[in-house]
């Protein structure tokens, strides 16, 4: 009875094994033959579970002056790392993970301390290492160093200690122009993608295109061995060199920021342009950020997107529109003080005018009520038209993101007396900037423009060359050489806060203007509630350079904010070569200075030191990459000369009595941020003499 049932089972037993065995070769044969099973296609789904894709970051490109001084760069950077499990450590002899908190936390708080990275304290990293965690990273000051600061972590040789690299995108002089060069950031991926400036505008050129490698891998994802593979190579960015020079760039930073240093405003933005070409040299704005740190609290590029009511350079223009439409006399008297149109009275800006005068006095005074009575004589269709043809009320065009176009919005009689003295319009500075352009070209105005060209990184191949573009010709040469005119004798002729603005090494050319300025729809009228700005141009014979500064709400006096332009105006004449020496102190040796980039940092300190120079050694290398002053530029005995060398290792030199210009020099040729309290001469000094710096460390000053 058993034995048969034994029997029956076993039989049983085979039948099933049998069935099994059928099921799973009908399912091979169905999986092998059939494109799809159950929904799913076969093909993809196997290519999946057995393929690898790999993004090939493309190597972004760089960002020049227009001389090749780096202004944007791809660095790596290192995150400490502290591994903190003991099961890392297989030999107690050579521990790999942190074994003594305590002192792994000293050290690396004073070297981290030392470099100024002062969140970095003791207790701090301490808590960090006490942590229950196989690993942890030492932020936030650990969290993208330099090469530098690596190396000395390496040396401190502390089990336990490592790093992650990356890349991020490095600013040399992180203060110079951020708004013009932007800025970029990498995401989680290591993706860099350019958020404002030239980095945002040109995003595409910069980053190139991302390639990428694909492989097979085994089921826990790990390559296998002599397995083929497809690779497509990244395609580098292309490089983009801009306009701006670097000198003239440093001379607008230390002017405004000596102004930001003493006085209150709401905001500021001072440009620099080549007179001749429409170029810009510089722009320097307040408030301002660093680009390295990203400390922005306006994402707006003033130059660009500020459109405000202009004020009284507009005269510049509409006195022009007289002329060009032979409505101007300047010989021809009125009566100043007061005009009345549409039921409103329009007063110049001493209420009471200055009894009858000329038109070309009119000019000088900066008179509201001559712009008026000129622009009743040509009409508003009229003067709008020329303001038009000088590009207002529309985009310049210029390579930045986010430029307005300011409005022309006027059409009853009060307001086209108003729009000729720049009230109820509004315009930016880019605009007035390419409106002056006409001063220097016989009428004829350029489109403003902030790249010089664009380079493949790889092969050098200039890919993009920015030239003098025309937009359009606007006056004869006799109205521009009137205007002229009359701007020099709105600074050399005149009763008005004009004559501050007179350099004392070149002649100049300009018009101030000043505006009121509306606050939820009210014009503001406190005793500083105006935007005031000034335009010029030099050498008064033939201009070659613009200046544009406007600010609103200045708490101080004007004479104060015209030493801004003076000075600016005046160190660019001595770097270019254009002074009028006859004017400068003539007890003074002037030296022109020589060439020495690519010389021996002995032979070449010696040289300067006989000649009565006071030569700055930046770095430890043989050979100067770099120089401030360049050459050319006319100095005079005792200046100071920043020699930056071929090695990267720049120790803090002892600055005690160096002038704060000097003081400001020094830190933006190393790029490092630097704080002054006081006036006067340096009396102290944060960093210590002789301590190697970087692009993290701060200088705090003090002046007596």
């Amino acid at each position: 009875m058993n034995k048969k049932r034994t029997v029956k089972i076993s039989i049983f037993v085979i039948l099933v094994l049998i069935a099994s065995f059928f099921v799973v070769i009908f399912q091979l044969f169905r999986i092998a033959l059939m494109p799809e099973v159950d929904g799913v296609d076969i093909a993809a789904f196997a290519k999946n579970r057995n393929e690898t894709t790999k993004t090939l970051y493309a190597s972004r490109g760089t960002i020049y002056d227009q001389y090749g001084e780096t202004l944007a760069q791809t660095v790596n950077s290192y995150t400490v790392i502290a591994y903190l499990s003991p099961s890392r450590t297989k030999d107690e002899n050579k521990p790999n993970h942190v074994v003594d908190k305590e002192e792994t936390a000293k050290k690396l708080a004073e070297t981290f301390q030392k470099n100024n990275i002062k969140s970095m304290t003791y207790e701090h990293i301490l808590e960090l290492l006490n942590r229950s965690a196989y690993q942890v990273e030492l932020g936030p000051g650990g969290r993208g160093i330099t090469e530098f600061l690596k190396s000395e972590i390496e040396a401190l040789e502390l089990p336990g200690i490592g790093f992650t690299q990356s890349t991020k995108r490095y600013y040399k002089n992180s203060t110079l122009a951020p708004y013009i060069i932007g800025y970029a950031r990498a995401n989680d991926e290591g993706k860099i993608t350019g958020e404002m400036g030239i980095e945002k505008y040109f995003n595409d050129e910069l980053e190139g295109e991302d390639g990428f490698v694909t492989y097979e891998t085994d089921a826990y994802g790990y390559r296998l061995p002599n397995s083929p593979e497809t690779r497509v190579e990244a395609q580098s960015g292309k490089d983009i060199y801009l306009t701006i020079d670097s000198h003239i760039q440093l001379f607008l930073l230390q002017a405004v920021q000596n102004l930001v240093d003493n006085y209150k405003m709401d905001w500021l933005t001072f440009t620099v342009a080549d007179a001749k070409t429409g170029a810009i040299l510089g722009s320097a704005s307040e408030p301002t950020f660093d680009l390295n740190k990203q400390n922005i609290t306006n994402y707006l590029n003033p130059m660009v997107s500020y459109a405000y009511e202009p004020g009284s350079t507009m005269k510049i223009y509409s006195f022009m529109a007289a002329i060009e439409n032979g409505q101007y006399d300047g010989t021809e008297t009125y009566q100043s003080g007061s005009l009345e149109v549409d039921g409103y009275v329009i007063h110049d800006f001493n209420d009471v005018g200055w009894g009858v005068i000329d038109y070309d006095t009119g000019f000088a005074r900066s008179s509201n009520t001559a712009a008026g009575r000129l622009a009743q004589r040509i009409g508003g269709e009229k003067l709008r038209d020329f303001y038009e043809a000088a590009g207002f009320g529309e985009q310049t065009g210029i390579t930045l993101p986010g430029e307005q176009a300011g409005n022309l919005d006027f059409y009853y009689g009060s307001e086209v007396v108003t729009a000729s003295f720049g009230q109820g319009i509004t315009t930016t500075p880019i605009q007035n900037i390419q409106a002056l352009t006409m001063l220097a070209n016989n009428g004829t105005i350029l489109q403003p423009y902030v790249v010089d060209k664009i380079v493949d990184s790889k092969s050098g191949k200039v890919e993009y060359q920015a030239k003098r573009t025309e937009v359009r010709k606007v006056a004869s040469e006799e109205s521009i050489n009137k205007v002229r005119s009359l701007m020099d004798k709105a600074l050399y002729d005149t009763i008005t806060d004009a004559k501050y603005y007179q350099p004392s090494n070149i002649r100049m050319i300009g018009k101030t203007g000043t505006a009121n300025f509306t606050q939820n729809g009210v014009y503001m009228s406190g005793k500083y509630d105006y935007i005031r700005s000034f335009a010029g141009l030099f050498p008064a014979e033939d201009p070659q350079y613009i200046v544009y500064i406007s600010v609103k709400q200045f708490v101080g006096p004007i004479k104060e904010l015209a030493k801004v332009v003076t000075t600016v105006v005046e160190d660019i004449a001595n770097y270019k070569n254009i002074a009028n020496l006859e004017t400068t102190n003539t007890n003074e040796q002037i030296i022109v200075f020589d060439n020495y980039i690519n010389t021996s940092v002995v032979e070449s300190e010696e040289k300067l030191k006989q000649m009565g120079l006071n030569p700055i050694i930046l770095g430890d290398g043989k050979y100067i990459i770099n120089i401030y002053p360049k050459k050319g530029t006319k100095v005079i005995k005792g200046t100071k000369i920043f020699m930056i060398t071929s090695n990267n290792n720049i120790a803090m030199p002892d600055i005690t009595n160096w002038s704060e210009s000097e003081v400001k020099t020094f830190a933006s040729l190393v790029g490092i941020e630097c704080n002054i309290n006081g006036y006067g001469k340096v009396v102290s000094q944060s960093i210590e003499k002789n301590t190697i710096i970087d692009s993290t460390s701060v200088l705090n000053v003090e002046l007596n």
